[in-house]
Order: structure tokens, then C-alpha cells, then sequence
């Protein structure tokens, strides 16, 4: 099974925040796991970039281009991810975080993130 980074995860983990759990660090690096980025994660980045409410350390076209460097892969929103959000509680009512859970259930991944409102859809987190 692989892994979806939320994207304070995805950005921690970038930016080697303190914030990333010794644990999700941990399963990040194993490159025995398949780890995964979501194109949300940068829509989500760049939509904050462009409002002012985020500033990252390195360019976000650098960080992307460092993904293989790293062993991770993009994970592109498909169209069972879409028609998946509609079948989703509303637990969570943020669009980016309810797609990463759609992706996470339809392509069988885990999901790495300190948002405890994902353990209320059948996706496990870890943390």
C-alpha cells in the first residue's frame, strides 16, 4: 500500500519543518513505500501563494521538480476521483482535503497528515 501526502505534510516535508511527525518522516524516506503527491497539493500551494498566504523557502516549481529526487510520484486527479467526492460525508469540509481523500480511497493509499477529521472516512491516516 502507498502513501498521499496532505499538503501541510507534503510542505513540512519540503521544507524539513520540525512540525512532520518522526513517523511520517519515517515512511516518507523509505523508499520502500510508495509515497505520493497530488496535483491538489500544488493547486491548493499555489492557490495560497498567489492570496499571499504562503511563503515557502524554495520556489514551489523547484520542489516539484525535486519529486523523483526524492522517490516520490504525482498523482494526478482522474475522473473516479471526482465522481468519488460526491460520495463522500461531509466531515470534512474543505474541497482540497476532500479530494485527497477521494484519491486516497480510490487508488488504495494512506493518507499522511495530523487532520484528524480524516478518520471519519474509510481511508487510514498516519501520523
Amino acid at each position: 500500500m502507498g502513501y498521499l501526502l496532505d499538503t501541510h505534510s507534503f510542505i513540512w516535508f519540503f521544507e524539513g519543518d520540525d512540525k512532520l511527525s518522526d513517523s511520517a518522516k519515517a515512511v516518507i524516506k523509505d523508499l520502500s513505500n510508495p509515497v505520493f503527491v497530488s496535483t491538489v497539493n500544488v493547486w491548493e500551494i499555489s492557490i495560497k501563494q498567489s492570496i499571499g498566504k504562503l511563503q515557502l523557502k524554495k520556489p514551489l516549481e523547484a520542489i516539484v521538480d525535486n519529486f523523483s529526487q526524492n522517490d516520490i510520484s504525482l498523482l494526478d486527479i482522474k475522473l473516479p476521483h471526482a465522481l468519488k467526492v460526491k460520495e463522500l460525508h461531509f466531515h470534512h469540509k474543505d474541497p482540497f482535503d476532500r479530494m485527497l481523500i477521494a484519491q486516497a480511497i480510490v487508488e488504495q493509499l494512506k493518507i499522511i497528515s495530523v487532520d484528524k477529521v480524516f478518520d471519519a472516512y474509510t481511508v487510514e491516516r498516519v501520523w
